[in-house]
């Protein structure tokens, strides 16, 4: 039977080509996923500015968060963990050790006019000299920095700030602007490169511009020659048993040196698993429709067979060969053409900011393989399906319903068909009664899968009365050609279900998956812009800005208020909070004396001035979920990982689902990376339309800080929702573009096989005119149908959604796009059924009529 496969593909070309694109592009996209898995669980980063020191030692960032549930959620603490006091002699004592570099890193920014140059907007990482053996740094030219007011630049800043050695160059660092020295020009050596940009103070000057003064960031190791460095590894593990600290070698040191090693590492786990988790779900779905329509076409073929005396299991045997040979065919490709999808999408991550560059891209053999057992599985249980029907039937049973419409609701299909939209209901009520906020999204994204996933199981009846519907407006407007298509459509549902199904995928996919995520955004900067009132903020390049300048500021004429605005995250441990999540507690630091002109906290009970010391507002919701009362104290997990017992001074209205506390900027800001506050809020009072201009003034006495408007600030605030909504559209529209290619194919193998019927209507009298016009009114039909039923299944997860995020009963987003997808699939819809139509018209209408279905 496996030869006579062979022999039938050469005559089934275009079911065989079909089900070679399904195959095919499903196999890429979960191989794609697969891969950005494997590379994440790996997170081979290796190193580059530290790449000479063995082992490192750093603050330990990972934090288990206290949930209810049983299973513990580790996340990545968002502040650098500075090592505590005395660490660096303890671990010098360890044996092996030959020598402990301090290192320190703080923001600067290298100006030139009075603003920042150089790449990555002009921020670069400081350190200490002493740490530039570590790269290794070599001098291209000058000395080392040896006094306070000295600098060694890299040569890519040292270029774009136009200076030599011996120059006078600004820098800002630590809230503060001074005039370096240029004492010399460093390179790495041994041909390493370094992707940031980098300047070294002298060794007192960073450990006085270090935040908190004196603050090591990391510990490197060299240690001594013959040694094993993981065994080394293993005795400061041990010396510093108890501490804080995380001990890497390898190409684990690559994390320390940028953080988002360690944060693209969870986003990269998530979206590849929900990704990877749908495409599998779609391709499944496609692919097993792709195969079942191209057997379900073949029914007079098998009927003959059956009559000339081939068995049940020899069809059998003979679709299981060919589904065999076409996904060893698509396999082999896509075990070629996979990995380059999957580094594909790792760099579209990587140029989004999400990953760091640093991360090396990984896939071997295992995502790959389960990829192609995955379609193998697939491909399988879809000519099994399929060909069910089919090939057990009697021939002269066979030989009837192959002309005739087949019965197609089943017990079983009816059974699958309950669960699922039970399942749709059952998700749609969790997500609008349960769920407040941004987490809603959890369960609102599979409500769309599994919506069309039920929706498609009755897609046939629910065909039928569509076209019912459809019917009773259209024959207004068509003529004969129309009354025909309609007809066609009505005697064929079944076969307008198989087709008009991609298009309910690919609408409904396309529809939910963007407007979840315009919503979700939409309510995000809702939430934050309600909860701003100031006009205007000044902020610092890097580092962090001066406190001292607030004061300048509040004696402006026409500042109604001003604040001090820095922002990071907390996990409440104590009490318990059952509704905690992985992202915590959202922390802004403000001034009590500026708050309220400056941010829209309308307090409901305390004050707001109280907000001094170790303090905290809460919004009504959370600190009803805690049970707190003024005066009554939390323990807070900072950023920094440090732990905070504060007490509650406030409470005030805040939008259900987006939890907020307000704290005192100096105290938030002791936790956070820089060490001082982000920015200052300022709100216009009387007399404040020349505010931008006197802010200007002020901020020209501090050479670098800036003066931006409210919008810039909103913008600003929006980019990371932007740029995960973006990556979201990304691997989403991978998966939309695998649905519309399964329209293709479905439209082109339905109106292949009519080819003999198309010949039979010219030789009745109809002209190719009135057969295209047919067509297209049919290719209307099914696009409506799959339009009306896309749109049933996105608005089943949408509407509950917006209701829990945004309190309203439609999505947020322009209507544009909903017009661009609808209008996209139709045109794919039209396009592929007129293009073989055309094709098909082209065959003499007698040769036609002879040709096989």
């Amino acid at each position: 039977m496996l030869a006579l496969a062979a022999r039938m593909l050469r005559f089934r070309m275009g079911g065989f080509i079909a089900t070679f694109v399904a195959l095919l592009f499903g196999a890429l996209i979960v191989m794609g996923c697969g891969g950005l898995m494997e590379t994440a669980l790996r997170n081979n980063a290796p190193p580059s500015r530290l790449a000479q020191a063995d082992v490192l030692v750093n603050g330990n960032r990972s934090y288990v968060v206290p949930h209810s549930g049983e299973d513990a959620e580790t996340v990545v603490l968002p502040e650098q963990v500075p090592l505590p006091a005395g660490l660096a002699d303890k671990v010098r004592a360890v044996p092996g050790v030959r020598d402990v570099v301090a290192e320190r890193t703080l923001e600067a920014a290298v100006l030139r006019d009075g603003r920042p140059v150089g790449p990555a907007e002009g921020k670069a990482k400081a350190h200490g000299w002493e740490s530039a053996a570590l790269t290794p740094y070599g001098l291209a030219s000058g000395a080392a920095p040896k006094g306070a007011d000295e600098v060694v630049l890299d040569g890519a800043l040292a270029s774009a700030a136009g200076a030599k050695t011996g120059d006078q160059v600004q820098i800002t660092a630590s809230g503060g602007t001074a005039t370096y020295r240029l004492s010399g020009i460093a390179r790495p050596e041994n041909r390493r490169t370094v992707d940031e940009p980098t300047l070294f103070f002298s060794s007192g000057q960073a450990e006085r511009l270090a935040r908190p003064a004196g603050a090591i960031a990391t510990l490197g190791v060299i240690v001594a020659p013959g040694t094993d460095s993981g065994a080394v590894r293993d005795r400061i593990a041990e010396a510093l048993d108890g501490q804080p600290v995380q001990i890497v070698t390898g190409d684990d040191r690559g994390a320390v040196e940028d953080p988002l090693v360690l944060t693209g590492k969870q986003k990269m786990i998530i979206m590849s698993a929900v990704f990877g988790g749908m495409a599998t779900m779609v391709a499944v779905f496609i692919v097993s429709s792709t195969i079942g329509l191209a057997v379900q076409q073949r029914r007079r073929e098998f009927a003959l067979m059956r009559a000339i005396g081939a068995t049940p299991g020899q069809l059998r045997r003979m679709l299981l060969g060919e589904t065999l040979l076409v996904t060893v065919v698509s396999a082999a490709i896509a075990w070629v053409a996979g990995p380059v999808l999957s580094e594909a999408l790792l760099g579209q991550l990587v140029e989004a900011g999400l990953v760091s560059g640093a991360v090396e891209f990984s896939m071997g053999w295992i995502p790959t393989l389960a990829a192609s057992v995955a379609m193998l599985l697939t491909s399988v249980l879809g000519g099994w399906l399929g060909a069910r029907r089919a090939v057990s039937a009697k021939p002269t049973e066979a030989l009837a319903e192959a002309a005739l419409q087949q019965k197609w609701l089943t017990k079983t299909r009816l059974g699958f068909a309950l669960v699922f939209l039970g399942g749709t209901a059952a998700l749609a009520t969790v997500t609008m009664m349960v769920f407040d906020g941004t987490i809603a999204a959890a369960t609102a994204g599979p409500g769309v899968i599994v919506a069309v996933i039920g929706l498609a199981l009755i897609s046939p009846g629910l065909t039928k009365v569509l076209l019912r519907w459809f019917a009773v407006p259209l024959r207004r407007f068509v003529g004969v050609d129309g009354q025909l298509a309609l007809l066609n459509s009505e005697v064929r549902a079944l076969r307008v279900a198989a087709v008009a199904t991609p298009v309910m995928l690919a609408v409904g996919f396309a529809t939910g998956n963007v407007y979840l995520q315009t919503t979700l955004v939409d309510a995000s900067q809702r939430a934050f812009v309600e909860n701003l009132r100031a006009d205007a903020v000044l902020t610092a390049p890097a580092g962090g800005i001066d406190p001292e300048l607030l004061n300048r500021v509040r004696d402006i004429k026409g500042v109604a208020g001003a604040s001090l605005y820095t922002t990071s995250t907390g996990f409440v441990e104590r009490p318990f909070d059952s509704s905690q999540d992985d992202g915590g507690l959202p922390l802004q630091g403000v001034s009590a004396d500026g708050v309220a002109q400056t941010l829209t906290a309308r307090t409901t009970d305390g004050n707001l001035a109280g907000l001094t010391g170790n303090s905290v507002a809460l919004t009504e919701q959370k600190a009803k979920e805690l049970r707190l009362g003024i005066g009554d104290a939390l323990t807070l997990r900072m950023g920094d990982r440090s732990t905070l017992e504060v007490r509650l001074v406030a409470v005030f209205e805040g939008r259900d689902g987006y939890p907020m506390g307000l704290m005192p900027a100096d105290t938030l800001a002791a936790h956070t990376t820089n060490g001082l506050p982000g920015q200052i809020l300022v709100r216009a009072g009387e007399g404040g339309e020349h505010l931008t201009a006197a802010l200007a003034a002020v901020a020209k006495t501090q050479p670098g800080v800036a003066v931006v408007d409210r919008d810039t600030l909103v913008e600003a605030h929006s980019t990371g929702m932007e740029t995960m909504a973006w990556i979201n559209y990304l691997l989403g529209g991978a998966i939309v573009a695998y649905a519309a290619i399964s329209v293709i194919n479905s439209l082109i193998m339905s109106t292949h096989n009519r080819r003999r019927e198309l010949g039979l209507q010219r030789l009745s009298g109809a002209t190719k005119a009135q057969v295209m016009r047919m067509a297209a009114v049919e290719a209307g039909l099914v696009s409506a149908i799959g339009v009306v039923l896309g749109t049933v299944a996105a608005a089943t997860a949408l509407i509950p959604f917006s209701i829990a995020a945004a309190d309203s009963l439609m999505p947020s987003g322009p209507i544009w796009i909903y017009l661009a997808i609808t209008s996209t699939v139709t045109a794919i819809t039209v396009g592929a059924t007129l293009a073989p139509t055309w094709a098909a018209l082209k065959i003499r209408p007698i040769e036609a009529a002879r040709a096989a279905d």
